[in-house]
């Protein structure tokens, strides 16, 4: 997966929107204004995405390529480093959980 099949697998998601809250190079997705991944545009290609913590803390430690979220609370929120050493369909699998975890919550 590369930044531009992030990008628009993530903006196909109902609802979704992206946006430069914070800088110009990270990009964040939002699903009715709340941010479900973020992305920086610089650097080696990562998201963070938000996570039950239960499954947060499985995957840290099943995958060496999911940390704590960088800047983020590191409960609800996992880096994973898009080093090939995930599947792409895993990382939509995990897309799709922090979509839903913020759908689910947003009043439309």
């Amino acid at each position: 997966m590369n930044i531009e099949q992030l990008r628009e697998y993530c903006l196909s998601l109902p609802d979704v929107t992206e946006h430069f809250p914070f800088d110009e190079t990270t990009l964040v997705f939002k699903v009715n204004g709340k941010m479900f991944a973020l992305t920086d545009l610089e650097g080696p290609l990562s998201v963070n995405l938000k996570c039950n913590p239960e499954k947060a803390m499985e995957l840290r430690e099943q995958y060496p390529a999911v940390t704590p979220g960088y800047h983020m609370n590191k409960v609800h929120w996992n880096t994973v480093e898009i080093d090939g050493s995930i599947s792409d369909k895993l990382i939509i699998e995990w897309i799709d959980h922090s979509y839903r975890l913020i759908a689910k919550n947003v009043k439309k």
